[in-house]
């Protein structure tokens, strides 16, 4: 995202806090304020035929009624066809410069959502589903562009033929203008009696959808397991639940977008009519001295009011949905889950010295610590491995280092400095993480290894993937490092993925390198080679190191034994398997080794 379009994502942040959603969209499109001048004069120019055309026919039909002349009724008719062709034109522009707001505005959203999650901790993504995510960034951000166009014609429209509507009843019988009124508190009222349930079910209807969009995202990333395990009907009767819930809010929802409509239309049209057949009879009877083209006048006006205002009633449920989505989006750009790097310090090298000073750390809602108070000291280039038994915090301990989640009392030093003080967007461009599930997007070899980096030249590219162990198999490819590797690297092997992984982050030269069970899923023969290609991008890096097979931690310079978020042992490989503790029971186990 470039620097210009960031900051138009702060301000989208700080509108959209406004916890009326109607008046944050105003303030929206009140973001470009010489475009939607341009389109709101065109619009006022171009819907003028709609409002001064019953007064051309009240004209012809009184110069016919009186016996007038040709040439009369001629220049009404050159009025009326200069007023209708400049409708065209008009429209253009209208277009042109509205949609062109309604767009940016949709661009502006998504951007500003892009940002705030990636300012969101790691706990807020752990919390809320990437699917529900998905669904507000893509669908609600549509809904908003949907009630921009679908309203704004309509509400533009509706006021302005009905200010020339009263406007020209003002000027030719002012004293039919206390009829019109009625039709005023009656469109109010039909408003007000059904917002509050619109809302209501609109709100539903759209929780139903993100947790529809939950479990078909569920159901997409689980279709091996559901396959291997023949569980394809459990998988189809939850997302079908999902589905089910979406109908019924969804039907719901639509049985009251009926009784607006139809509520409006009659009552509006029974005005219509009513209004018709008063004019009649004050022409007859003579109680207003109104002529039988101010009787059609009249009448079309007042048609042409109420079914402004029955436009306008139709509007309700598309921005009632709109709205909606302005509050879901809302969710996002207001949640207080931050993590907070701006103000604090940047970092322009990293030597790689890393203290934990009595760090523990409890997840909310948890009963007891994930670590608790732990100290260590890990010199530049040393290599300390975690080990310990599933729920013992190893993971924890690489996600404190990496800032993802915060200590709930000590501290983690960097190089001297307390990390709390540092901006860890800065920190985070010399470490490198290699995952147990190494992650990447639909795009080439080279786009993959190079993900963020500028002008990374071949030699440097060839150079990472060759000591990755990787360059052999890339040159075997069709394309080579130019090949698409498919979503989440689908066309590769996980051994294959494993080593561009490593690639990527020797590509980047990092200090600190953090792997996280980097072998556990792989054969023997694929982690053999990823083994050698994680010895090259160890070699003179601080490295953490979490793993199960403590066969390829033998290495390491010291080994941590975690048990319940507590050190119970530190040392080497060979050292902690003399002393028959924790670890020697571990390896023990995992060598086959009778106890």
């Amino acid at each position: 995202m470039t620097q210009k379009a960031f900051t138009g994502a702060i301000r989208i942040v700080n509108i959209t806090q406004n916890p009326r959603p109607a008046r944050a969209v105003l303030k929206l499109l009140a973001r470009r304020p010489g475009r939607m001048t341009i389109a709101i004069l065109a619009f006022a120019c171009k819907e003028i035929p709609l409002w001064f055309l019953p007064v051309v026919t009240a004209r012809i039909i009184d110069i016919v009624a009186t016996g007038g002349e040709v040439s009369t009724v001629l220049i009404w008719f050159s009025i009326a066809a200069v007023l209708l062709v400049q409708n065209y034109p008009m429209h253009i522009i209208y277009t042109r410069n509205f949609m062109t707001v309604v767009r940016d505005t949709g661009a502006d959203l998504r951007n500003a959502l892009a940002a705030r999650l990636q300012s969101l901790s790691i706990g807020y993504h752990t919390r809320v589903s990437s699917s529900i995510v998905q669904t507000k960034v893509v669908r609600d951000v549509e809904n908003i562009e949907l009630m921009l166009q679908q309203i704004t014609h309509p509400l533009l429209s509706s006021t302005m033929v009905m200010i020339g509507a009263i406007s020209m009843t003002a000027i030719t019988v002012p004293q039919f203008l206390p009829v019109y009124a009625l039709a005023v508190p009656i469109a109010i009222g039909i408003r007000h009696g059904l917002r509050n349930r619109s809302r209501e079910r609109n709100e539903v209807f759209r929780r139903e959808v993100e947790t529809l969009s939950a479990r078909v995202g569920e159901m997409a990333s689980l279709i091996p397991v559901t396959r291997a395990h023949g569980l394809e009907q459990t998988a189809v009767t939850r997302v079908a639940t999902g589905a089910d819930g979406v109908r019924r809010a969804g039907l719901r929802l639509d049985m009251l977008n009926g009784h607006v409509a139809s509520i409006s239309w009659v009552a509006m049209q029974l005005l219509g009519v009513g209004c018709l057949v008063l004019a009649a009879i004050f022409s007859l009877t003579g109680f207003l001295p109104i002529t039988p083209g101010e009787v059609v006048l009249l009448s079309t006006y007042f048609t042409l009011l109420t079914g402004g205002l029955t436009q306008l009633l139709m509007l309700i449920p598309v921005g009632a949905r709109g709205l909606e989505s302005v509050r879901s989006i809302s969710e996002v750009l207001q949640e207080p889950d931050l993590e907070l790097n701006e103000g604090k310090r940047a970092v322009d090298s990293v030597g790689g010295h890393l203290e934990l000073d009595h760090v523990s750390h409890r997840y909310p809602e948890a009963d007891r610590d994930a670590l608790r108070d732990i100290s260590l000291d890990i010199p530049p280039g040393e290599t300390v491995a975690f080990v310990g038994s599933s729920g013992s915090g190893k993971s924890t301990m690489l996600n404190i280092v990496l800032g993802f989640v915060r200590p709930s009392a000590g501290r983690i030093l960097l190089d001297g400095v307390d990390m709390q003080e540092l901006d860890l967007r800065t920190v985070r461009r010399s470490v490198s993480v290699v995952p147990q599930e190494s992650v990447l997007f639909e795009g080439t070899i080279r786009e993959n290894i190079a993900y963020g980096l500028d002008d990374v030249s071949d030699e440097r590219l060839r150079a990472a993937l060759r000591d990755a162990n990787a360059a052999e198999f890339v040159d075997r490819l069709p394309e080579g490092w130019d090949t698409v590797v498919g979503e989440r690297g689908a066309r590769l092997s996980g051994g294959q993925r494993q080593r561009l992984a490593i690639a990527r982050a020797l590509v980047r030269d990092p200090r600190i390198l953090l792997l996280d069970e980097a072998t556990s899923a792989l054969d023997p023969e694929s982690e053999q080679l990823v083994k050698e290609a994680l010895n090259r991008l160890m070699k003179g890096r601080t490295t953490l190191v979490v793993a199960h097979r403590l066969s390829t931690i033998r290495q390491a310079d010291r080994i941590v034994v975690l048990e319940h978020g507590e050190i119970v042992e530190v040392g080497s490989h060979d050292a902690l398997v003399q002393a028959a503790g924790r670890y020697a029971h571990l390896h023990a186990t995992q060598a086959g080794v009778p106890g």
